[in-house]
């Protein structure tokens, strides 16, 4: 009898040691947000831009060519699209409004398009307005060139700065030795605009002769993340890698992010690319992944419907299947990583909408909406 309650006095004390440190530990610790996805918007094949309108509504760009409006359960094709070559990767891509849209109507699209001399086709940036489920006095902003029939890295996604600019991105076409690197040609380049399409008169390479001016940074293989920092208002991005080597950077004017004289990644076939993963005058990532997670979609969480994630970063990944949260420290370094809606599908988008959630635009799937349980 005394044996046991010895030991029972000892475990006691075992307990309470044991308690008392997860308590102190309990600070230092990530704590989770538990949430459930709800299916928003369902039956979507690649759905692969969305944006929210001021009276509730959805618009949703599926890549093979189609731009729906999600009102009230319901979904409507908008029609008078402009025409889009669909192939491999290439379709229609994002969507986003005008910063004013409540003043202006003008929504702004990036498809690929087969417009020019060359068969194939390029990445095109086009604005509309909505009128009777039909888009109206649309105006192609801006159309890379030259064209070609590959299918791949056409980007691409469209953001906003806090002083009105409009950014898109433009993969390389899978041109990687000629395009990223020179600035006379497009493709691996992030752009800048004012909202009319004109060139801003401070880009970096107005007045470089033969260079194009729209052309804001490049050295990029293929851009599907663009937004813009809630607190610095610093445009992010990040890119697809080859078979590892996908980044994160912060984009800066003129500035050279490296592809394909400097990566983390090495080719599909298991060669070496470079051996360099940095290089003197080039931009280095703040963060990539090695293996790839072919990241799309990426979002800043605000909002106090996830009070444990406020700041955090979202990204969706296509190759495996899931959303992934990221912790920045104060000089933005991706200090942890975690994975939400494990094994969903392949993540093409995410947003924080207007109403504070998080909604995910899944493949073969739809939109989810995450609501904290």
């Amino acid at each position: 009898m005394k044996k046991s309650i010895f030991l029972l006095n000892l475990f006691v004390v075992w307990l309470n040691f044991s308690c008392a440190q997860r308590t102190e530990n309990k600070p230092d610790e990530i704590k989770k947000t538990i949430v459930e996805s709800v299916l928003f918007v369902d039956d979507m094949q690649i759905p692969w831009g969305f944006a929210f309108l001021p009276n509730g509504e959805l618009l949703i760009t599926e890549k093979r060519g189609e731009l729906i409006l999600f009102k009230n359960n319901k979904k409507t094709q908008i029609t008078n699209l402009p025409e889009i070559y669909v192939r491999g990767q290439g379709g229609l891509m994002d969507v986003a409004l005008h910063p004013n849209y409540d003043e202006n109507g003008w929504i702004y699209l990036t498809y690929s398009s087969a417009e020019g001399d060359k068969k194939g086709g390029h990445t095109a940036l086009m604005r509309a307005k909505l009128k009777n489920n039909q888009l109206t006095q649309k105006e192609v902003l801006y159309k890379a060139s030259p064209n070609t029939t590959k299918g791949q890295h056409f980007g691409s996604r469209i953001t906003f700065d806090n002083k009105g600019f409009l950014y898109f991105s433009i993969g390389e076409r899978g041109e990687r030795d000629i395009n990223p690197q020179d600035i006379k040609r497009d493709g691996g380049k992030i752009y800048r605009l004012n909202d009319d399409g004109s060139i801003p008169n401070d880009n970096p390479f107005v007045g470089v002769d033969g260079a194009k001016t729209a052309i804001y940074s490049y050295g990029h293989r293929n851009p599907q993340g663009l937004v813009k920092h809630p607190s610095t208002g610093e445009i992010w991005n990040h890119e697809h890698g080859p078979r590892g080597g996908d980044e994160i950077n912060i984009i800066k004017k003129g500035a050279n992010y490296g592809w394909p004289l400097v990566t983390f990644g090495i080719n599909y076939s298991g060669t070496t690319i470079t051996d360099l993963t940095e290089m003197e005058g080039m931009e280095s990532p703040i963060h990539q992944w090695t293996p790839s997670i072919a990241p799309s979609g990426m979002a800043f969480i605000t909002s106090d419907k996830y009070p444990e994630w406020q700041g955090r970063l979202l990204v969706g990944s296509l190759v495996f299947r899931y959303l992934e949260l990221l912790k920045l420290d104060n000089s933005n370094n991706i200090i942890q990583r975690e994975k939400l809606m494990s094994d969903v599908g392949r993540v093409r988008n995410v947003k924080q909408g207007p109403d504070g959630f998080i909604y995910v635009a899944v493949e073969g799937k739809g939109i989810y909406k995450l609501l904290p349980n």
